[in-house]
């Protein structure tokens, strides 16, 4: 079977992820798409593979006869679709030969065009994968678990000399939970790549230090016709605050190793009002100072407006992977080796965001990331191609090989 048929057979399974929810898994639905991978796996040979009480799926396939002194490789995709947008009642439409022009989506009223999405032009000629544009694709990540099964049966089928070998499909990485409850020594695996990008030849190995700030805002609310030098307006409080941040650091100003501070969402009233940002950076340094830079902002507010006016609670959510991959390195090295075998220039550019790889080379399994060959994920536009699966899958096979040399 080939990859891009079994990403259409995964997605029509409904696995959105619910950043609200406080269960583990977010949403149980997870658990139809697990058990589904694991019978799948053991169809293809994996026979130990199963699913823990937490949504996890693991399997393994022992080392070639010889070959059980080579390095232990692990391959992870997440099961889950983004809750940004509708997940269920997938409806993929098939492009043959696509002439890198806009493809209407469906009788949606949106259009995928090469003005807003310029690779498109690029893709002319392949066959193109696009969504009905009422829900998203779900190749994120499903792509990833399609490209990873393909390459495991391939493995098996052609008899491809390997060491041991380690899938394992996740729950909840979009909401930030993937690698919660993660079992790193249960894996065993030595090195791992997660497959979880987007154009086929990236591999990432870079990605943000992040962090979440949470701002509460108490004001003094009196008849306004009496307020003067008296009101407390939370709600222009936090417009103060907010402008107080740096100009232009934000996500639409910013690009590359470009940190931001990204605003989510403002709500309140004269009395009281909440605001929640996201902060982001590739330097560690700069993060800290950025982080400090909040602290000011509220130390200067209630200076002006009265103590505890203004409250700012920072928490830290992942960490930059470079530095437990600096030491292994020949992932990225071996990585960009097997890109140029099959025809491509690998791209290495910074992840703008995180995946669950980040965290899992901090919990001791280093883990950079390598592209689906999907485009646009987490809305209507998401959009892959069969040739950009078949290209990932290739990929996977070839560190496989690599690390059997």
């Amino acid at each position: 079977m080939k990859a891009y048929e079994r990403l259409l057979k995964y997605v029509a399974v409904h696995t959105k992820s619910d950043d609200d929810s406080e269960s583990v898994p977010s949403t149980q639905r997870q658990f139809d798409l697990a058990k589904a991978l694991v019978e799948e796996m053991k169809y293809v040979g994996i026979a130990d593979a199963h699913v823990d009480d937490k949504c996890y799926v693991y399997g393994s396939i022992p080392a070639t006869y010889g070959y059980e002194s080579k390095p232990a490789m692990g391959f992870i995709a997440h099961m889950d679709t983004a809750p940004d947008f509708c997940g269920e009642g997938v409806k993929p439409r098939i492009i043959e030969n696509y002439d890198g022009r806009e493809v209407v989506l469906g009788e949606s009223g949106r259009v995928l065009r090469p003005e807003e999405f310029p690779h498109l032009e690029k893709l002319a000629g392949r066959t193109l994968i696009v969504t009905d544009g009422t829900t998203l694709l779900g190749a994120d990540d499903k792509a990833g678990i399609a490209e990873i099964m393909t390459a495991a049966e391939r493995i098996l089928r052609e008899g491809i000399p390997h060491g041991k070998l380690l899938i394992a499909f996740t729950p909840d990485e979009e909401v930030g939970r993937g690698a919660d409850n993660f079992d790193v020594a249960h894996f065993g695996a030595d090195f791992a790549y997660t497959v979880d990008g987007g154009q086929e030849n990236i591999i990432e190995y870079e990605n943000f230090n992040a962090s979440a700030c949470h701002v509460e805002i108490n004001g003094f609310n009196v008849h306004p016709g009496s307020a003067k030098d008296t009101m407390i307006n939370a709600l222009l409080v936090a417009c103060e605050f907010n402008s107080m941040l740096p100009a232009g650091e934000t996500p639409r100003d910013t690009e590359g190793y470009e940190g931001f501070f990204h605003l989510c969402n403002i709500s309140g009233s004269t009395e009281h009002a909440a605001m929640d940002y996201i902060i982001r950076d590739h330097s560690a340094e700069i993060m800290m100072a950025r982080k400090e830079t909040l602290r000011h902002i509220e130390k200067l507010l209630n200076a002006k407006y009265g103590r505890d006016t203004v409250s700012v609670t920072v928490k830290d959510q992942y960490l930059n992977m470079i530095e437990m991959i600096k030491p292994c390195f020949h992932l990225i090295e071996n990585a960009c080796a097997v890109v140029r075998e099959l025809g491509m220039e690998p791209l290495t550019e910074p992840i703008r965001g995180g995946t669950d790889g980040a965290r899992l080379s901090f919990m001791g399994l280093p883990c950079p990331n390598l592209g689906t060959g999907g485009y646009a994920y987490h809305g209507p536009y998401e959009h892959i191609t069969v040739e950009g699966m078949d290209l990932a899958t290739d990929i996977i096979v070839g560190i496989i090989r690599k690390y059997a040399e």
